[in-house]
């Protein structure tokens, strides 16, 4: 059950990403102009490919996580704080998949030169975690952490695929032993339009 918590965490995780944050009043926040106020060229160059307001999609595979598969739709807020040291996307969906709550946080570390993972969600037994690393692989952004899977530590991987400004696709997927990746998750995020 843990794993399966873990693996709605991930669907977002769309890191991931979709969420319409709303004010106590009703209206909605106005969207982050993306590479306004990023301390530094790598966290512009993430706020330009994910800072927005997106509708999502999520589509789990068939699998030992989810025998029937699932699937979520929700929404996403991306945007740039802490002076533009950091990315935040906070993020709602539900659907047959289960509902998902979650916050993720993105930042540059100058010193290790990589991008860092902060994870919450809707987990009271694990709610909050720092998640592995991320980097660009061309025009791919990449976040690749370790978490265990029937008592062994796997590897697992969110890949940011056909970044544009209308959207991009998130993979979220386990290594499958053989050297090759095994897709469980796909989330397609949508820019909502104002």
């Amino acid at each position: 059950m843990r794993l399966l918590r873990f693996l709605l965490i991930l669907a977002f995780s769309s890191l991931l990403a979709a969420f319409d944050f709303l004010s106590p009043a009703g209206g909605q926040r106005p969207a982050t102009v993306p590479e306004a106020g990023a301390a530094n060229p790598e966290m512009a160059r993430l706020a330009r490919a994910l800072a927005g307001d997106w509708d999502t999609t999520e589509h789990m595979e068939r699998s030992e996580f989810f025998p029937n598969g699932g699937e979520r739709r929700g929404r996403a807020h991306v945007h740039l704080a802490a002076g533009g040291t950091t990315l935040v996307n906070e993020v709602h969906s539900d659907g047959s998949a289960g509902k998902l709550d979650g916050l993720v946080v993105i930042w540059w570390d100058p010193g290790a030169k990589t991008y860092r993972f902060f994870t919450c969600f809707n987990d009271p037994r694990r709610p909050c975690e720092v998640r592995g690393n991320a980097h660009w692989e061309g025009d791919e952004f990449i976040n690749e952490y370790e978490e265990p899977v029937g008592g062994k530590t796997t590897k697992w991987r969110d890949t940011w695929i056909h970044i544009a400004p209308k959207g991009h696709t998130l993979i979220a997927s386990m290594d499958a032993g053989n050297g090759t990746w095994r897709r469980l998750i796909t989330s397609t995020a949508s820019r909502r339009r104002p």
